[in-house]
C-alpha cells in the first residue's frame, strides 16, 4: 500500500546517545503497533545525528520507519575531511537525507549552489532528499509561493530522476510560538506540489512549529508534517500519527 501521508522528525543535536536510544525504543514500539504505520498508509521517517544512525537502524529494524541523515556531502568519496558520503549513507541503510535546512544556510554558509549539488548527490545514490524550502522574511503568500517554487526548481536543476520530500519551512516560522497561518501554508504548498508534479512519488510536507490539529486544517494542500522538538515527547508524536492516519483516509 502506498503511503498517503508522511510524518518526519528531525532530532537535530538535542539528544545525547543514551537519550536518543531510549527515544528510538519508544518510537519503534509505537511504529510496530500503530495501524497506519504498520499498513503503510502513513510513512514515518526519523532523522537522528550521524553518530545515532547505527542505533536508529538497529532500533527500527522490522518496522516501516525510515532512518535519515541530517546532511550529506556533495561528493561520493575523496579527500573531504569531516564530510559524510551519500554513497556510504545509502550503503548502511539510510533512506532519506535532509538538504538545505535554514540552519545549514545560516550557520554554515550553504548556498543555492551547494544545495543543488547535494540534492543531485542524494538522488544519484538512491537517497530521497528531504529538501527544505522556505522564504526568509515574512511576505504575502503569493510572493512566498513564487520564491519557494524558484528555490525548488533551482535545487532540482540538473538533478537525476527520483522522488523527494519537499519540506516547506518558512524560516520566520521555525521555532516560533505558532506555525505560519493556514491560508499562507496552503497557497505555498499547493504551488510547490504543482511544481514537483513531474517527479512521481514526491511528497510536500510542512515544518515550522508544526503540531496537532494543523494537518487537519491544511487538508489536501499537504501530504504531512515535519516535526522538531514537539516530537521529543512520544505522546505528542502519537497525536500527529493519529491525525495523519485520518488525513491519509481522505487525501488524493
Amino acid at each position: 500500500m502506498a503511503a498517503r501521508a508522511t510524518v518526519g522528525v528531525s532530532l537535530k543535536m538535542y539528544f545525547g546517545h543514551r537519550e536518543a536510544r531510549e527515544w528510538f525504543a519508544r518510537v519503534a514500539e509505537l511504529a510496530a503497533r500503530h495501524p497506519a504505520v504498520v499498513n503503510g498508509s502513513v510513512e514515518l521517517f526519523v532523522i537522528p545525528t550521524y553518530l545515532q544512525i547505527g542505533a536508529a537502524l538497529e532500533a527500527f529494524q522490522g518496522t516501516r520507519t525510515i532512518v535519515g541523515a541530517q546532511d550529506a556531502a556533495a561528493e561520493d568519496s575523496g579527500a573531504f575531511t569531516g564530510e559524510v558520503s551519500p554513497a556510504e549513507l545509502a550503503e548502511v541503510g539510510v533512506g532519506v537525507v535532509e538538504i538545505g535546512h535554514a540552519e545549514r544556510r545560516r550557520l554554515f554558509g550553504e548556498t543555492d549552489e551547494v544545495v543543488r549539488a547535494k540534492t543531485a548527490a542524494a538522488l544519484r545514490n538512491g537517497l530521497r532528499p528531504v529538501l527544505c524550502i522556505g522564504e526568509v522574511d515574512q511576505v504575502d503568500a503569493a510572493e512566498a509561493a513564487t520564491r519557494t517554487v524558484a528555490q525548488l526548481r533551482d535545487a532540482l536543476d540538473g538533478a537525476p530522476a527520483g522522488p523527494l520530500i519537499v519540506a516547506y519551512e518558512p524560516v520566520w516560522a521555525i521555532g516560533a510560538p505558532q506555525p505560519a497561518p493556514v491560508p499562507h501554508i496552503r497557497t505555498v504548498t499547493l504551488a510547490l506540489r504543482e511544481a514537483a508534479a513531474e517527479r512521481p512519488g514526491t511528497s510536500v510536507i510542512y515544518g515550522g512549529s508544526a503540531g496537532p490539529g494543523l494537518l487537519s486544517e491544511l487538508g489536501d494542500a499537504v501530504d504531512g508534517l515535519f516535526l522538531g522538538r514537539f516530537a521529543h515527547d512520544v505522546d505528542n508524536l502519537v497525536l500527529v500519527l493519529d491525525e495523519a492516519a485520518e488525513h491519509a483516509g481522505g487525501t488524493r
